[in-house]
């Protein structure tokens, strides 16, 4: 039993797809087989056009086995595997290596060269082939279905700053991993400290601006979620060029240099602003610090 597609974000559409999926597998006793690709087939079929990443490769795997999911295919995604049909695809890939009995993907899922494999396709060479194919319909955020959930709805919601929208698409918040690097150290001076944060090249980072979220350590299994209020851009006051992710921990005197860390952003507070001095500043980040904490306590 096998489900395919890149599944970046594994949003709430991707969600119920994967479930779909787990479903017909146990229901028939066979194990269920997620086919991915890394890196994002955008890439090398268009150099340059990577989208934003809503989640890395070890977040999607973590997210998918909690859904269910026995194994984790990764095929990596090169000009070689641009360049074979759709009919090569399903006989090389998921007959001869996985040998599937059953397949689901979404209804709009496209395959092979050119993408011009479909679920009509994929259906009459599962005839051929001995194995079942079933399209699932995509999830919409209403009854009205003017939105629908997916990879790049998220993006736009995150690339404006709606973190809320992006949370209700993908049912969790949207998170940022990476290692704590060293900043300027212009956070502790103004009794600020804050954890600078290094992304993934092509990580969906959230617009511009304050936010409340959730500071998680990853390498500790016995410490939960801390609270933060996170800085993305420039820092304008002080004529900052570097776009940075700082959080600022709350209530936690610790150096986080060098640990792996996890960024769940929950509320865009403000945009980001220039002020006018230091003391301007240090004035609204208490203000920012107190709204972080109120909205925290009340999740």
């Amino acid at each position: 039993m096998a489900t395919i597609g890149v599944f970046d974000g594994v949003h709430r559409g991707h969600q119920e797809l994967i479930s779909r999926a787990v479903e017909i597998a146990r229901d028939r006793g066979l194990p269920c087989v997620l086919v991915t690709f890394d890196p994002h087939p955008s890439e090398v079929v268009r150099p340059g056009s990577h989208p934003a990443q809503l989640t890395t490769l070890r977040r999607k795997a973590e997210l998918v086995e909690s859904l269910g999911v026995d194994a984790l295919c990764v095929l990596p995604f090169t000009p070689e595997l641009s360049k074979v049909t759709a009919e090569e695809f399903v006989h090389e890939v998921l007959v001869e290596r996985l040998h599937i009995a059953a397949v689901v993907v979404g209804e709009n899922f496209t395959f092979g060269n050119r993408a011009l494999g479909n679920v009509e396709l994929l259906t009459k060479l599962g005839h051929r082939f001995g194995f079942s194919t079933e399209g699932a319909k995509l999830v919409t955020a209403d009854s009205s279905g003017e939105i629908t959930f997916s990879s790049t709805y998220i993006r736009a919601c995150i690339d404006a700053g709606d973190v809320r929208a992006a949370q209700a698409a993908l049912g969790r918040p949207h998170r940022l991993e990476g290692i704590v690097v060293r900043g300027d150290g212009r956070g502790h001076e103004l009794g600020f400290p804050t954890a600078n944060l290094s992304t993934p090249r092509f990580a969906a980072v959230p617009a511009d601006g304050v936010y409340a979220c959730q500071f998680t350590l990853l390498n500790s299994a016995n410490r939960g979620p801390l609270t933060a209020a996170v800085s993305v851009g420039t820092n304008p006051t002080f004529s900052g060029r570097e776009r940075r992710v700082e959080a600022f921990v709350l209530d936690v005197d610790e150096d986080f240099y060098g640990q792996r860390v996890a960024i769940d952003f929950v509320e865009r507070l403000r945009a980001m602003e220039k002020y006018p001095s230091s003391e301007a500043l240090v004035e609204q980040m208490h203000l920012d610090v107190a709204r972080t904490r109120e909205l925290l306590d009340n999740e």
